[in-house]
């Protein structure tokens, strides 16, 4: 379950209740969730809680897809596949690697995302700069090398750049949340715990291994 209460279609406003029939049909998402994609569908029914930041955030979606873009839609989703992985969001990695198929990324360089590094052979010049400058936004958290920067100058022009800068930014936005509110594929627990000793027994495992 999230951790936001979520939003019959009876109670949604008239904005999120005609998103709703785009994704759901006649369906109540919250009674019977599911959509085309597979995914539970409760960013959308948790989003609906605020109506304007749900028109906020569904606007931005037409934005990064309208064909005013000047960044190519491959390069886009190159990036936004990234931006997934890094953050550590299955959901915005997953629902990606389809957007990315889509645009033109291949399988095998789908498939490679995950570790780039060690397949640079599958991507070209172009395709390893948007690569690295998404890891120092995400991973890096903005700290762009001059190096990194300069390499995704030699390819892209200003407006690609600031077009791909805050596509990314956005999707690690949305990575954010889904992992904190427990939404859609990140709806899992803290797996980072301390798992208790056999017995009752506490123990100095530094001392354990200690010579």
């Amino acid at each position: 379950m999230p951790r936001l209460r979520e939003v019959r279609k009876a109670d949604a406003t008239p904005e999120v209740v005609a998103m709703y029939e785009r994704l759901f049909g006649d369906r109540d998402p919250v009674e019977e969730p599911g959509t085309a994609t597979g995914t539970p569908g409760d960013w959308w029914t948790v989003f609906a809680l605020v109506p304007d930041i749900f028109d906020h955030a569904t606007r931005g979606f037409g934005l990064f897809n309208s064909p005013d873009r000047k960044l190519a839609p491959v390069y886009r989703e190159l990036g936004l596949t990234r931006a997934g992985y890094a953050r550590g969001s299955k959901f915005v990695f997953s629902q990606h690697c389809k957007a990315a198929r889509a645009a033109g990324v291949r399988d095998d360089q789908v498939e490679a995302i995950p570790s780039w590094t060690s397949a640079m052979d599958r991507f070209d010049a172009q395709e390893r700069a948007v690569l690295a400058y998404v890891d120092d936004l995400i991973v890096a958290a903005g700290r762009v090398g001059d190096g990194t920067f300069a390499a995704l100058q030699e390819h892209f022009s200003d407006e690609e750049i600031l077009e791909l800068t805050y596509a990314v930014a956005t999707y690690g936005l949305h990575a954010m949340m889904c992992r904190a509110l427990r939404l859609e594929y990140d709806n899992v627990p803290e797996r980072i715990v301390e798992e208790p000793m056999p017995g009752e027994a506490e123990r100095d495992v530094m001392s354990d291994i200690s010579r």
